[in-house]
Formats: structure tokens, C-alpha cells, sequence
């Protein structure tokens, strides 16, 4: 797992995690994939917000209290510093994962099924590669064979319960 015991310097971590798909830069009242993929990942990081590809006012409250929370430009525009921070700093089980994430928590992923004995590089992109060890670990365990790695596939890569989840955000949209 990669350290996470403070905040990382936003300085240094725009090249810490390969780009996944559909990451450009963000603006309020965007549409589409890419605010999808946004909006999963800061409901990992506690906020609760309706995942519909829409950058509304509620996103973009989110996105500014984040912003504020790790030191990076409040602007409420996510670019490449603030798409880095929300993939370093998102903590394993905390949102689904399936090809094209990236992040801390798919690094920590690849970096569990090399311990269970599959043979993927450990970059911190849901790849083919890691789509494929995904599926055979799956089939293996009898589970749905998706390569979607949800709680149960986390937990037995694991070979334990995951942690509590993040707690929810408070007071962030008034």
C-alpha cells in the first residue's frame, strides 16, 4: 500500500497515477463520463452525492471543500493536480473499481493479487492485464466473474473484512 499518513504535496503528485479514462479537466455544469467518474470518487472520499454525469452545484461544492481539505486552488475546476489528489488519496474498498480506474486503491490492488500469486505490474491503472487477473481470481473463488472488484472480491483478496468506510462529509453543502 502506498503511505498515506499525511497529505501528499500537491506539487508533486500531477504524474503519480497513470490518467484514467475519461480524466480532463472539469469545469461546473460539465456533462458526461468523466463528471461520472468524478462524482464515484468523492462519494469515496465521504461525500454523497448522486452519481449522473452532471458537474451541479452539489458537485462542485464537494470538489471546493476537497480542494480546501488537501491544500490545492479552491476553484471548483478539477484539473490535473485535483484529479491526482482524489486517486492518491482514495483508500482501498471504498468505491467499485473496473478497467479504466486508477488510483492508491487499484495500486493496492494489483499490489493483492500479486501476493495471491497473479503476475500483473503494479501501476496503479485497472488495465487489461489487471482485468484479466481480476476475472481468473474471481473464477477461482467461484465468485461473478465481472472483473469488477467490489466488497466481496476485496474482502477475500484481503483475507479479511475491510475497514469502515470514510466517514460522510458534514455541513459541506449548505
Amino acid at each position: 500500500m502506498m503511505p498515506n499518513s499525511e497529505s501528499p504535496n500537491p506539487e508533486t503528485i500531477s504524474s503519480s497515477y497513470p490518467q484514467g479514462v475519461g480524466e480532463v479537466e472539469l469545469h461546473p455544469w460539465d456533462l458526461g463520463e468523466s463528471v461520472e467518474a468524478l462524482q464515484t470518487l468523492l462519494n469515496a472520499h465521504g461525500f454523497v452525492l448522486r452519481v449522473d454525469g452532471e458537474f451541479n452545484s452539489r458537485t462542485e461544492a464537494a470538489v471546493r471543500v476537497y480542494q480546501a481539505q488537501h491544500h490545492l486552488r479552491i476553484d471548483g475546476v478539477v484539473g490535473a493536480k485535483t484529479w491526482a489528489m482524489l486517486k492518491k488519496t482514495v483508500q482501498p474498498g471504498t468505491r467499485l473499481l473496473k478497467q479504466g480506474d486508477a488510483g492508491a486503491d487499484v495500486y493496492e490492488l494489483q499490489g493483492l493479487l500479486g501476493v495471491n500469486g497473479y503476475q500483473l505490474d503494479r501501476n496503479g491503472l485497472f488495465d487489461a492485464d489487471t482485468q484479466s487477473c481480476v476475472v481468473a481470481f474471481q473464477q477461482k473463488h467461484k465468485l461473478r466473474s465481472d472483473g469488477v472488484v467490489g466488497t466481496i472480491t476485496w474482502n477475500l483478496l484481503r483475507g479479511k473484512p475491510l475497514p469502515p468506510p470514510p466517514p460522510q462529509q458534514k455541513n459541506w453543502f449548505v
